[in-house]
């Protein structure tokens, strides 16, 4: 059951790494301190789909990560 935990949090990691490079930028960086009130700009509808994905996975990944740490499962 290890090898599967194993597995699955490899798979998780690879598309979170992929997910998180989908998403859009929110800022200009250190140059948009100065008043940047577009950040907080509504999300468009694919925007939060990927949000939720993102979430999804991130939920997985962080339990995969607690049963191997944990070594619940033998």
């Amino acid at each position: 059951m290890a090898n599967f935990l194993w597995i699955v949090s490899t798979i998780t990691a690879t598309f979170l790494i992929i997910l998180i490079l989908m998403h859009s930028p929110k800022g200009d960086g250190i140059g948009g301190i100065g008043g940047a009130s577009h950040i907080f700009a509504s999300q468009k509808s694919a925007e939060k789909g990927l949000n939720k994905v993102t979430g999804l996975f991130c939920a997985i990944f962080i339990i995969c990560s607690f049963l191997i740490g944990f070594n619940i499962i033998k």
